[in-house]
């Protein structure tokens, strides 16, 4: 009687993997499916030899194992998708010609994936600027996630900040194909902080900015607000031009550079947790030590005509390249 009952469960276990390996032959086969069934008949093999109470345990741990590949499986291809998508976006047509021939300075899908952007988040990018990531982030998240241009405020009294919000915007509303489920807010220190709803943001990242609001003194209250907005586990990515041992003397940020440690000292201040950091965007050319700071280099070339050869050789800064983490709530 014994025997049968054992024979009857083996048979049943049997059928449950063999299902569970056909399922997954649906998936890429970057897993060895036979395997993964040998595995299975292995633990099977075993549980034959034990008694009813070890054979329940080898079953379930079977199909836990199972299981888990299973979900393996669907992360990796979630993973593969999500890198094609980028990559399709980064080489659109509609990008500005001169913003994707900086890609080789500003590596786009490289730091992004770094940051562990999905398509589905809800994605806050302080003072887009002109809008050089904008071009990637709007359509790459507009199907399934939602991105919040967070720039200038175009009442402002101070004419730059006027001008380029009415610029970004216009850039918005001309190709509404692209741009069309961007949600434009104002984030515009110290008077405009409120950029996002409390803890509603996935992930929040800023690129070449932190100098501006540290020589203004506004640093700590714009990484409070980062902080305020971003969920619990949310993701702070930052890129910011990075100071060398000696150069630049000043590193208020009149020159543009920054102290990593003084960035990360600032971030983890208000309650971010520094999770990885990398050289994606480094560049050892950089001296740092230029007359007018690092908008001597390109693509600004504040010095015009002048050694323009040597800086366009010299390449963009060296940056930072940051991932901090909003603690998940206990």
């Amino acid at each position: 009687m014994q025997e049968a009952v054992t024979t009857n469960i083996h048979n049943f276990k049997n059928r449950l993997i063999q299902a569970e390996v056909n399922r997954l032959k649906r998936f890429p086969r970057e897993l060895d499916l036979r395997a993964l069934k040998n595995h299975g008949l292995m633990l099977l093999f075993k549980a034959k030899r034990a008694n009813k109470m070890m054979i329940k345990r080898h079953f379930s741990m079977a199909l836990k194992t199972a299981a888990f590949l299973s979900i393996s499986f669907a992360t990796m291809n979630a993973n593969a998708f999500a890198d094609t998508k980028l990559k399709q976006v980064i080489a659109g047509e509609h990008r500005t010609e001169s913003y994707a021939a900086r890609d080789k300075y500003r590596h786009p899908q490289e730091t992004l994936e770094f940051f562990g952007i999905r398509d589905d988040m809800t994605v806050v990018e302080i003072s887009p600027g002109g809008g050089w990531y904008s071009e990637i982030l709007a359509p790459y998240l507009k199907e399934n996630g939602l991105y919040i241009a967070a720039g200038y405020d175009p009442k402002s009294d101070m004419e730059y900040f006027a001008n380029n919000a009415k610029k970004y915007a216009k850039k918005l509303a001309d190709n509404p194909a692209i741009y069309g489920k961007t949600k434009l807010s104002i984030m515009q220190a110290p008077d405009h902080l409120d950029f996002a709803k409390p803890a509603s943001a996935d992930m929040v990242l800023t690129f070449r900015n932190t100098h501006n609001w540290h020589s203004r003194g506004h640093s700590e209250a714009v990484f409070k607000a980062i902080f305020k907005a971003l969920k619990p586990g949310g993701v702070l990515g930052l890129v910011q031009h990075r100071a060398g041992h000696k150069y630049p003397e000043d590193t208020s940020g009149k020159f543009g550079y920054l102290k990593e440690s003084d960035v990360i000292k600032l971030a983890e201040s208000v309650g971010f947790k520094l999770v990885a950091k990398s050289d994606i965007n480094a560049n050892p050319k950089d001296q740092r030590n230029y007359e007018k700071g690092v908008w001597t280099l390109p693509p600004v070339y504040s010095l015009g005509e002048k050694d323009k050869a040597k800086y366009a050789a010299i390449g963009e800064s060296d940056r930072m390249t940051l991932k901090f983490a909003k603690p998940a709530a206990k």
